[in-house]
C-alpha cells in the first residue's frame, strides 16, 4: 500500500493528514474553511485517493496559513507515499472541461519541483476564500512533492468553476501519473536510475 501519515504543528496551524494513493475516492476533511474541505473532498473523488485532514488553524485572522500549511502536509505525504516512485508512469496531463470552463494540467513526477501557474481568476473572493490562495496551494504542494506542474486556464469566467476545475484536473493527472505500469513494475522509470 502507498500511503503515509503525518502530523505538521507551526504557530499558526495544527495538522493531522493521511494519504492513501491506491484509495476509492473516499475522504474525511476539516479545515475550518468550508471551500478548501470541498476542493480537497473533490481531489480525493477525482484522484482516487483516500484523503483524511484535519486542520486547526488560525482562521479567525484569514485563510492563508491554513490553505498553505495543508498544501505543504499533502506535498510531504504525497512524497513519502511514493516511496522511490518504481513503476509509476511519471507523466500524464488532462484537459479538464467544466460548463464554459476549460483547464488543462500536466505533471512530471521528476523529483525537481516546478510549477507554472496560468490560471487567472476573475473574483478576488469565493464565498469567504481568497481566490489568490488557489495558486498558494499549488506553490506549496508542488514544492514538497517534488513534481513539474503545469496548470493553464484554457477558457473561463465564473471563479468557482475555475478553481473547482483546476483541483478536479491535477487530481485527475496524479491520479494517472501515479499508476503503476504492471510491464515496468520493478523499474525506476528514469534513465538515471532515480527520481
Amino acid at each position: 500500500m502507498r500511503n503515509a501519515e503525518l502530523k505538521r504543528k507551526t504557530g499558526e496551524t495544527d495538522i493531522a493528514l493521511s494519504l492513501e494513493l491506491d484509495g476509492r475516492g473516499l475522504s474525511t476533511i476539516n479545515t475550518g474553511c468550508g471551500f478548501l474541505d470541498h476542493m480537497l473532498t473533490l481531489f480525493a473523488k477525482h484522484g482516487k485517493f483516500d484523503l483524511t485532514v484535519k486542520c486547526v488553524g488560525d482562521v479567525n485572522v484569514d485563510y492563508h496559513h491554513t490553505t498553505e500549511d495543508i498544501a505543504i502536509a499533502l506535498g510531504q505525504a504525497f512524497k513519502q507515499a511514493l516511496g522511490d516512485k518504481r513503476g509509476i508512469e511519471r507523466y500524464a496531463d488532462t484537459y479538464l472541461p467544466m460548463d464554459e470552463t476549460l483547464v488543462l494540467s500536466a505533471v512530471d513526477i521528476s523529483g525537481r519541483s516546478v510549477l507554472r501557474y496560468n490560471v487567472e481568476i476573475p473574483a478576488q473572493k469565493v464565498g469567504d476564500f481568497d481566490t489568490e490562495l488557489c495558486e498558494e496551494f499549488w506553490q506549496g504542494f508542488t514544492r514538497e512533492a517534488g513534481l513539474a506542474l503545469h496548470i493553464r486556464l484554457m477558457d473561463g469566467t465564473n471563479s468557482h468553476h475555475i478553481i473547482e476545475g483546476v483541483f478536479k484536473s491535477v487530481a485527475r493527472t496524479l491520479r494517472r501519473a501515479v499508476a503503476v505500469d504492471p510491464a515496468f513494475a520493478d523499474e525506476i522509470p528514469s534513465t538515471k536510475g532515480v527520481l
